[in-house]
């Protein structure tokens, strides 16, 4: 057989220029690339290493300071609160200062207005008083003086009349006392018969027997010093003595004490003359 025949490659136009041939590659070469690659990988992997370091390192730090700003933020956050719920409790303090300062204000104004009330009350009282006792005083010296006159002498018939008013009159403003036979207090038929007895003339001691004395009088006729009575004769209830002009002088009642009175209000039913 016969062997297969090889083609030809034909050569480079260039292949025969020693230039422009490709230089071969030895195995040392190969060798020093592999060791610069490696070598170069293995320099990233420590740089990498060491950054990774220094960023591990850095967090670490970070993680250190962040709880210490966090309790300052803690504490700053908590004097603030405690700063502002004391400024509040202050100010509660000062409104309730205030408002007990307003309520103490007010009652003094009360307690001093009601203090003057009291005081002017009181010298009122005491006014009132005072005047009582000068009336008083002015009516005992009257009676006195009246008592000493009738001891003495007899009244005159022209005369005795005014002394029983002026008796009368000087008891105005005593009080009137069911049963009572003064000198400060009186009832009707007391009043009546000591009014008389400064002229010397004895009436028995109640109404009833007073309206039988002396003369019967028609009310047409009635004058000054008459006794004038209420209901019928010998059982009346009420008797007062007539001043003219329409008016009478009575103890009325314990509400009135004694008064003079207009006889056209309270028309009498008869009167007496004892005088």
């Amino acid at each position: 057989m016969e062997e297969p025949l090889v083609p030809l490659v034909p050569m480079s136009h260039t292949a025969h220029i020693r230039s422009h041939r490709k230089p071969r590659r030895n195995a040392s070469s190969s060798i020093a690339v592999r060791a610069g690659v490696a070598g170069g990988i293995l320099s990233t992997v420590a740089v990498a290493g060491a950054s990774a370091q220094a960023v591990a390192a850095e967090s670490v730090t970070q993680t250190l300071e962040l709880p210490t700003l966090t309790a300052d933020l803690a504490t700053q956050a908590a004097q603030s609160a405690d700063a502002t719920q004391q400024m509040a409790a202050d100010y509660q303090l000062q409104a309730q200062r205030d408002a007990a300062a307003e309520a103490a204000a007010k009652q003094a104004d009360k307690d001093l207005a009601k203090a003057k009330k009291e005081e002017a009350r009181k010298k009122a009282a005491e006014e009132a008083e005072r005047k009582a006792a000068a009336e008083r005083a002015s009516r005992d010296s009257t009676r006195t003086t009246l008592t000493t006159n009738s001891a003495s002498t007899a009244p005159p018939a022209s005369g005795s009349v005014e002394t029983v008013i002026s008796f009368l009159e000087a008891q105005l403003g005593d009080a009137y006392v069911m049963g009572a036979t003064g000198p400060n207090a009186w009832d009707c038929s007391s009043l009546v018969q000591a009014a008389f007895k400064q002229v010397g003339v004895s009436l028995p001691r109640v109404s009833q027997d007073q309206s039988m004395q002396g003369t019967d009088i028609p009310l047409s006729q009635i004058q000054r010093g008459d006794i004038l009575y209420w209901g019928g004769k010998g059982s009346a209830y009420h008797v007062g003595v007539y001043l003219g002009g329409g008016k009478y002088l009575d103890a009325a009642n314990p509400s009135k004490g004694v008064v003079i009175q207009d006889l056209s209000g309270y028309p009498a039913s008869g009167a007496v003359r004892v005088l």
